[in-house]
């Protein structure tokens, strides 16, 4: 049997094998809702968007807290604030007659940064509408908030749109259309959204400990990410964790004429550029000792899973503007399976107007190592370090002193930058996973794209881990949203359909754990290989 054949079969056994969802109600009646409700839900989302939400931002932090509680009031939850040694958590609760599992639902309010002038509209806060992508030609459009109906490919664009307070909205809509279709969640429902994701949520595992009762739950549903780029409803099962490091090589202790002292002083740009090319060949595979360790062959029902999912290559290469793959022969799902090495900056000296002709004092890259569940980021950083030590450099952590400099020819500083998340990953095969799998084939008569690991990152591992729960990821929003860059943007159709989504997560019957917040996350019978 193929293996796109072999998980649709697979799908088709997990709706009819587990316990159906009595209270889920049909796929038109939630449609009928949203399409009736359209711009109370737009306003309300545009009400939040207003609230600029970096994290450093303390006041407005303040204010977007307030709003939150608020607005989980409005929609059914016991709401308070969590306090943190940073910005807070926004807590909810809803006890659903009759439940007896609960489900964790953890989003995050804080968005990145903005740099106001790469935006093309006047406030990266204040939302603007278009008739299609922005790349595309599309047109703003008056009156954002005061639309009856909104076309399937009009955009909103504005901070956190889409990253990530969307998906907190859409949460609130399909509670009120399951209410007001006579439907209930199949489990209680807890709501914690988090203030500091976007720096690392460094506040988030201390957390844990002051509010375990609090936060316990059988199983965990992100809503962070996008769809697949077919815009078919998705469930991820994991999300790689990112390691990211500077690089400093050290030339002289000033920039000198090239001129004067070419061919005699070492010129520490290619010094940096040759230490780059030993970690990885021209067809992108890792030359780094051990990078790759751990990971296994894939069971036959993971295969099966990631050739199910319909990506379209050809059509990504022609959006990227690519002529071929890094790795030819390796899909890009079997590519977010194994850690990656990514060169994400380089700096030394100058460039264009301001160029000049001298030997830099120094050249930096800055890298971020993708991990996934096999390859933790201690572990990775150690290879790493042991990999440029034996290309003949000194490895430094500050800036070298004259010592240093006469007694090394080559030194290079390695800087850990922002912290570091490992992978998580909770196996397809664990009774809530397929739950929720098949609660969303139900709603919407085919099975969803079902994602083994999604190669962004979302650093809640630590939470997952200490909470022991499996967590299964359930993004709503589109894949080319801009997430973390200029012009971020929701498209409408694809917000749409993500409540409808929700809604028939919220009524998968989550399997209640022997101990509640202690719970394994591997499914009966498997291996911890495939956890």
């Amino acid at each position: 049997m193929r293996p796109r054949h072999l998980l649709v079969l697979l799908g088709l056994l997990a709706a009819v094998a587990l316990p159906r969802a009595q209270s889920q109600p049909p796929r038109s009646g939630i449609d009928a809702w949203i399409g009736a409700h359209q711009q109370a839900v737009v306003r309300e989302l545009a009400d939040l968007l207003m609230i600029p939400n970096v994290a450093a931002d303390g006041p407005n932090i303040a204010r977007n807290v307030d709003a939150l509680r608020a607005m989980l009031t409005r929609h059914g939850f016991k709401a308070e604030t969590l306090e943190t040694a940073g910005n807070p958590l926004v807590y909810g609760e809803m006890t659903v007659p009759g439940a007896t599992g609960t489900v964790l639902v953890y989003a995050h309010y804080d968005g990145q940064p903005v740099d106001p002038k790469n935006w093309k509209q006047p406030n990266p806060f204040v939302p603007i509408l278009r008739d299609g992508r922005l790349e595309d030609g599309g047109r703003e459009l008056p009156g954002p908030v005061d639309r009856a109906r909104y076309e399937p490919d009009w955009r909103l664009y504005a901070r956190s749109s889409s990253d990530d307070k969307s998906p907190i909205i859409a949460l609130c809509a399909a509670l009120d259309a399951l209410k007001a279709t006579g439907s209930a969640p199949a489990s209680n429902v807890h709501v914690v959204l988090d203030g500091e994701e976007e720096a690392g949520s460094p506040s988030l595992i201390a957390a844990i400990s002051r509010y375990r009762q609090k936060l316990a739950a059988d199983a965990i549903v992100i809503l962070d990410g996008p769809v697949h780029p077919s815009g078919r409803p998705t469930v991820t099962f994991g999300a790689r964790g990112i390691l990211t490091v500077e690089l400093t090589v050290f030339g002289p202790k000033f920039g000198l004429h090239s001129g004067h002292y070419g061919n005699w002083v070492p010129n520490p740009a290619f010094e940096l550029v040759r230490l780059l090319a030993s970690m990885k060949d021209e067809r992108g595979h890792v030359l780094v000792p051990g990078f790759y360790d751990g990971l296994e062959p894939l069971a036959p029902e993971e295969k099966a899973m990631l050739a199910a999912v319909p990506d379209d290559e050809a059509a990504l290469k022609k959006l990227f503007g690519i002529a071929e793959v890094e790795q030819p022969g390796l899909s890009l799902q079997d590519a977010v399976q194994r850690p990656s090495l990514n060169i994400r900056g380089l700096s030394s000296a100058y460039v264009g107007a301001s160029a000049r002709t001298i030997i830099p004092d120094r050249a930096t890259a800055a890298i971020d190592i993708r991990l996934v569940k096999e390859t933790p980021s201690a572990a990775m950083l150690e290879r790493l370090k042991a990999h440029i030590s034996r290309q003949g450099f000194f490895l430094v952590e500050r800036d070298p002193d004259d010592a240093t400099r006469a007694a090394h020819s080559r030194i290079v500083k390695l800087t850990v930058e922002g912290g570091e998340t490992n992978a998580y990953r909770t196996s397809p095969l664990a009774p809530a996973s397929r739950q929720i799998v098949a609660a969303v084939t139900r709603m919407f008569g085919q099975a969803p794209v079902q994602i083994r690991t999604m190669g962004g990152t979302v650093p809640i591992a630590p939470f997952i881990e200490s909470m022991g729960v499996p967590a299964v990821g359930v993004p709503i929003v589109n894949f080319d949203n801009n997430q973390h860059g200029e012009n971020e943007n929701l498209r409408m159709g694809t917000f749409f359909t993500g409540i409808t989504t929700l809604a028939a997560v919220l009524t998968a019957p989550v399997p209640v754990a022997p101990t509640p917040g202690k719970r394994p996350v591997a499914g009966h019978g498997e291996s911890q290989r495939t956890r």
